[in-house]
């Protein structure tokens, strides 16, 4: 497989919880203008060591809520058995986060469209506290 074409999208967040950016990613694929037959998929690489990328249920927000809900329990804001709080007691939850679930994925698309179940949507989830801006890059696969 061949690089059709890369890009750099950048996400800006709340603070922890969840953004939807499946719709964003078929936005670029459509803009792109190629052939619906030369890509194949789609390679998604978030660089960061405190959000990540999660394929979700997409149609009931509780599930985000109660994953959140779950990390939370897992790993506490501020735990005193954590070395690194550099910046805040958020610092290592997050970075722990992050390892548990992923920085990348790899979607098949078909038609010019993300190849996702029913339900499913792509969320790149920010594991700290307050805003950031989160650079994601969108490679493209294809013959």
């Amino acid at each position: 497989m061949n690089l059709i074409f890369r890009d750099e999208l950048f996400i800006n967040t709340d603070g922890r919880g969840s953004t939807r950016i499946d719709h964003i990613i078929e936005r670029m694929l459509r803009a792109e203008k190629l052939r619906a037959t030369t890509i194949h998929t789609c390679h998604l690489w978030l660089a960061h060591t405190s959000a990540s990328l999660i394929v979700c249920e997409n149609a009931a927000p509780e599930v985000r809520s109660d994953f959140e809900t779950f990390l939370s329990r897992l790993v506490l804001d501020g735990d005193p058995t954590f070395c690194h709080q550099d910046e805040g007691p958020d610092d290592m939850p997050a970075h722990i986060r992050t390892m548990l679930t992923q920085t990348s994925l790899t979607i098949p698309v078909e038609h010019s469209s993300l190849k996702l179940g029913r339900w499913q949507g792509i969320y790149l989830y920010e594991h700290r506290t307050h805003a950031h801006t989160r650079g994601l890059t969108m490679s493209f696969y294809g013959i």
